[in-house]
């Protein structure tokens, strides 16, 4: 059972590391439009999951209290600012810099608990967020620009984890919420380029229009092994396991997509993974010594 549950964990995060070839696929709908048919079709599936595991009467009452809504539409704009900027980043030919940003989430996911939780660093993690912030300044001094499409996707994915540490329901629940909040304005927006002639969908094959669809099937099925393997398996084993989904990524846009990975680019990835792993060796070590801490809150790509 226990192989079995490691095994829903890597599946999940292997699917999130493996999703630029799917958003590759539809490279040719602008990822506005592609934001929203992912919006919309998730929320109809985790709909349908949600009616057929009986969980649906704990949302319908969450929504009737204006502080849960609160929350979820914080967390709702979050999740879609993540999801727009990777998508485009993936189409943009910016695979390895979006993998950046997925490396960089779990320090800074550590300085937002220190900031808004009033959580206490320790010595180990201060130099893990020290080499993080030396990282993202070479990188900005060695090629002349800010690697804002990491810092977007770290920051927004890192607040959307703080969001959810504080939010009510858990992730199934709450990621249907999340998309209901969006559903008005996504089929708003697919209605509006549909009606100035601009939408793809219907418009550019059916193989286009599968995977448009297939949007919620990619979304969801991830997010329900994780939510499986979470429950089942040690913390300190899913902290680790996490990485493969950047590391994929990185190979993606490297080797697949060809994307440029020079000896710059490498010194700044090699901080990057220095960082994480002395804050990795530091958590296991803290965790053996101390009880387990909650599951953190994913939803990535």
């Amino acid at each position: 059972m226990f192989r079995r549950d490691i095994s829903y964990a890597i599946g999940a995060y292997a699917c999130w590391g493996l999703i630029p070839i799917y958003w590759r696929w539809l490279r040719h709908v602008s990822a506005t439009e592609l934001i929203a048919h992912r919006i919309g079709w998730s929320f109809l599936l985790l709909l349908a999951v949600m009616l057929l595991t009986g969980q649906w009467p704990s949302l319908r009452t969450a929504v009737r209290q204006t502080r849960v809504l609160a929350i979820y539409a914080l967390a709702a704009l979050l999740l879609s600012t993540n999801w727009l900027t990777y998508i485009w980043a993936v189409n943009a030919g910016f695979i390895v810099e979006a993998s950046l940003g997925y490396f960089i989430n779990p320090l800074l996911s550590v300085l937002l608990g220190v900031v808004f939780l009033r959580e206490r660093l320790r010595l180990v993690q201060r130099v893990a967020i020290g080499l993080m912030a030396c990282s993202v300044l070479y990188l900005t001094i060695a090629t002349g620009r800010l690697p804002w499409i990491a810092l977007t996707l770290a920051v927004s994915f890192a607040l959307y984890g703080l969001v959810k540490k504080l939010a009510p329901l858990p992730s199934l629940p709450g990621l249907t919420l999340e998309t209901g909040i969006l559903l008005l304005p996504a089929a708003g927006y697919l209605l509006a380029v549909e009606v100035a002639g601009r939408g793809a969908f219907l418009h550019t094959g059916a193989i286009a229009d599968g995977l448009m669809i297939g949007a919620g099937v990619v979304t969801t099925v991830p997010l329900l092994l994780f939510t499986v393997a979470a429950r089942r398996i040690p913390l300190s084993l899913l902290g680790l396991l996490q990485y493969i989904s950047p590391t994929l990524q990185l190979l993606l846009g490297v080797l697949l997509f060809h994307e440029p990975f020079n000896l710059v680019r490498g010194l700044g990835f090699g901080l990057i993974w220095l960082a994480l792993a002395v804050y990795s060796v530091e958590s296991l070590w803290a965790h053996r010594t101390a009880a387990p801490a909650p599951i953190p809150e994913l939803g990535e790509g």
